[in-house]
Formats: C-alpha cells, structure tokens, sequence
C-alpha cells in the first residue's frame, strides 16, 4: 500500500507548479524536498502513520486542484492594501527581496553609524591644577 501513496504523492508533484521567481522559496520545491524526505526508500518505505500521510495527500490534492478558490471565490484581485496579483508577485521575486534586504542592512549601517558613540576617539586630558 505504500507503494501506491508514494506514486499518489510523485504524480502531485508533478502536477504542483513552480515558481521559478521565488528561487529556494517555492512551495513546489519544498514539497517535493518533504516528499523525498518522507519516501526515502521510494516504495519501499514503511509508513508510521499511515491515515495521516492519506491526510496530508488529500489536503495537498485539494489545494492544487483549486477547490477552496472556487468554492469561495474572491470578489475582488486585489489584498486589503489594494495591491494586484501581479505587484504582489513582484514584489516577492527572489531578486527583489534582495534588492530589499540589501536596503535594509544599508539603511541599519546608516543608523549605527549614525548613533553609535565615537570609539576611536579619545577624550582629551583635562589640564591639571597646580
């Protein structure tokens, strides 16, 4: 029976689609990693629970397959800040996000530098009273 959950779940990766734009942070990628991981032996391998791996398949199958999108479809494209789809995507591109990390640590060296308290510096002696 493990034999046919390890093809259910290779023929899902197959099906699952990868975002090429999110380069190490693609749920495709990740879930065929984890189903490696879980079918280390390929069909041979044993299952420890096998109720919940019907689970996991089933709510994988479910979410590529669009069920919850159609069965409440959105009535606008758009988030809550009123950002597209495609700006959305944009935005989160690998390329970008490093672009913003980039920026980030730019900025944070900004501020240190600004705020942080001269070291190399040294006070100057006070003359001494005689």
């Amino acid at each position: 029976m493990s034999a046919a959950r390890y093809r259910r779940f290779l023929k899902l990766c197959e099906e699952w689609p990868r975002d090429e734009s999110k380069k190490g942070r693609d749920l495709g990628t990740f879930l065929r990693q984890r189903v490696t991981h879980a079918f280390r032996e390929g069909e041979n391998t044993q299952l420890s629970d096998p109720e919940k791996c019907d689970q996991i398949y089933e709510s994988l199958a479910r979410i590529n397959t669009n069920v919850y999108r159609e069965r409440f479809p959105r009535t606008r494209d758009t988030s809550f800040t009123g950002v597209t789809v495609e700006e959305c995507r944009m935005l989160l591109a690998t390329g970008n996000m490093q672009q913003m990390d980039e920026e980030k640590e730019g900025l944070w060296k900004t501020l240190t530098e600004r705020f942080s308290t001269k070291q190399d510096v040294t006070p100057e002696k006070a003359p001494e009273n005689k």
